[in-house]
């Protein structure tokens, strides 16, 4: 860990839940990602992408993912790049999720200069609804408003009804779709997009 950052690896299974602190209610803030941090990154990754779709998908095609996805040099190249920007969100010393921005040639998809992509916004299962997410979504409405964005926009898989019921809450609207290959199968993802 760096930093003196604790994470709580796939903490469902290494703990039992009265062992976990008490931080209800928590305060959370949101602190910049630098190269430094990419031990920390990278668990943090696995751990909620893991957490966050793991039911609905094989165990093979979830591992695949995990290995390819969240390389160590693949994180720093993603954080050293000038077009992206990481934010951990944090309750006293511990990481409870994390943000990632795109805007330029760094989106996945659209690369509009008017355009703002919300990349990743993940929060550990065992801080989710403790307003986190909500957090790291107005800090990337911020930026988008800071760097005269048009929009913000997005990609969420369709099976995932309770981002798109929080994407949805916020303002964002459906305008699109695309494939997205998960180990040996294509899944759909919904784009969303918000005009500033």
């Amino acid at each position: 860990m760096t930093k003196g950052y604790r994470i709580y690896i796939f903490i469902d299974t290494l703990l039992n839940q009265d062992q976990i602190p008490d931080l209800w209610p928590i305060m959370v803030e949101l602190v910049k990602v630098t190269s430094s941090d990419i031990i920390a990154l990278q668990a943090l990754s696995r751990q909620t992408f893991f957490e966050t779709f793991a039911a609905e998908n094989t165990p093979a095609n979830m591992q695949s993912f995990l290995n390819k996805a969240f390389q160590e040099e693949g994180l720093l190249e993603e954080i050293n790049n000038p077009h992206s920007v990481f934010y951990f969100a944090k309750a006293g010393d511990n990481i409870i999720g994390y943000l990632k921005i795109n805007t330029g040639p760094a989106q996945t998809e659209l690369q509009e200069e008017d355009g703002l992509e919300v990349e990743r916004i993940y929060v550990l299962k065992e801080f989710q609804g403790q307003k986190a997410g909500k957090l790291m979504l107005d800090k990337a409405l911020q930026i988008g408003r800071e760097r005269n964005a048009a929009y913000i926009w997005l990609g969420v898989w369709e099976k995932n009804i309770k981002a798109i019921s929080f994407y949805s809450k916020n303002g964002f609207i459906a305008f699109s779709s695309h494939i997205f290959r998960f180990g040996d199968e294509d899944q759909t993802d919904i784009m969303m997009k918000l005009e500033l």
